[in-house]
């Protein structure tokens, strides 16, 4: 029991000791605990809204043959940029250079009956202004070389319909940009307007992003004019599926005129140059896309942000040399910072360290913010 009762009182002791010593704040004689601090300052922040959204190509064109026959030969290379006009595939050409000689053939037979029909017309006519032939032979004179101009025009229409189909068994590019893998192998045999195409080109620069915004912020962002400036003039970032910024800012470029019901969605088209042609179209990327203006914002380091047990974020500060918290509301994220509209004004010192050895209430003293020292070279 001796044993028991010595041990109680020693504890007892000890208990007091700690419920004495837990207002000196951990530092002993009173004394304030140092920490460092951040003034606020407010300043215009642009509110942006992060939208998800994949990279499309400007202009895509399905290159499909418009005459049929056997593919015998492929003349660029995949993945390569090519020029409106270049020849990409030649499709055998025998049967096609023979209709063309067959219509001029046509085109010279049509072009002798004219002729003739011409000088008889003319004969025919002369004798009747000299009372040595009928008005009738006359008028089928001039119905004979109607009928005989009618016919060369059809021969040189055939003629002209041969060459356009001679001319697609080169099969060239309807735009410029960058042509993907080739769907067709040579001696295949291909028809014209068939439903596969042989190859796609896509242009790349620029690229478009289409975004989607509820409508309801889009009402919010279109009623006002500062809202609607924003919107025609901001410039948009874009973020890469690494986390980095793309180089180049974006522009809205055209919406959607209606809302999808299902989701009460709106789309929008950005667009942003790709001269290097880092942006691929399929590729996952996010739109920073300015919203609004937030006057006289805050900007704090995120990590002088603390949240309470309910969630809620608040800062402390040093006001009258005393630790103070303060409830804070944020409104985005900058970077490595937080942007605050209410809870902390311009002026106000914000601990930035020091704060895991005070409490609310507590003397504090500030002092200067100093980057710890760098290991030497050859320093043990």
């Amino acid at each position: 029991m001796s044993f028991l009762n010595a041990t109680f009182r020693c504890l007892g002791t000890v208990s007091a000791v700690f419920v004495i010593g837990a207002p000196v704040w951990a530092q002993g004689a009173g004394q304030p605990a140092p920490v460092t601090v951040i003034e606020a300052k407010a300043s215009d922040v642009v509110m942006t809204a992060r939208l998800p959204g994949r990279i499309k190509a400007s202009t895509v064109a399905e290159v499909r043959p418009q005459v049929s026959g056997i593919l015998r030969e492929r003349l660029f290379e995949e993945g390569s940029m090519v020029e409106a006009g270049a020849p990409l595939y030649k499709i055998e050409d025998d049967s096609y250079r023979a209709a063309v000689a067959a219509a001029r053939a046509a085109v010279a037979q049509a072009q002798a009956n004219y002729d003739l029909a011409v000088t008889q017309e003319k004969r025919a006519v002369e004798l009747f202004r000299q009372n040595a032939s009928s008005a009738q032979a006359r008028d089928t004179a001039v119905s004979s070389r109607e009928a005989a101009d009618a016919a060369l025009q059809a021969a040189q229409a055939q003629l002209m319909s041969a060459e356009i189909d001679l001319d697609r068994t080169t099969v060239r590019a309807p735009i410029s940009g960058a042509i993907g893998l080739s769907q067709t192998t040579t001696g295949a045999l291909v028809a014209a307007q068939q439903a596969t195409p042989l190859a796609t080109i896509r242009t790349l620069d620029p690229v478009n992003v289409d975004v989607t915004q509820s409508a309801t912020d889009i009402l919010r962002l279109t009623s006002t004019p500062e809202g609607r400036q924003m919107r025609e003039l901001g410039e948009a970032a874009l973020i890469l599926p690494d986390n980095s910024t793309y180089g180049a800012k974006g522009r809205l470029e055209a919406a959607e005129p209606q809302v999808e019901p299902t989701t009460g969605m709106v789309t929008l088209r950005m667009s942003y140059p790709n001269p290097d042609h880092i942006l691929l179209p399929g590729m996952y990327v996010e739109v920073d896309l300015p919203q609004s203006v937030a006057h006289d914002a805050i900007t704090l380091p995120q990590n002088t942000v603390m949240r309470d047990r309910s969630g809620a974020a608040f800062v402390w500060v040093v006001a009258d040399g005393k630790v103070a918290q303060r409830p804070v509301h944020i409104a985005k994220a900058s970077g490595n910072d937080w942007v605050l509209t209410d809870g902390v004004q311009p002026g106000d010192q914000v601990i930035t360290s020091g704060f895991q050895k005070t409490a609310v209430g507590a003397p504090v003293q500030i002092v200067p913010d100093t980057p710890a020292p760098t290991a030497q070279a050859g320093s043990n």
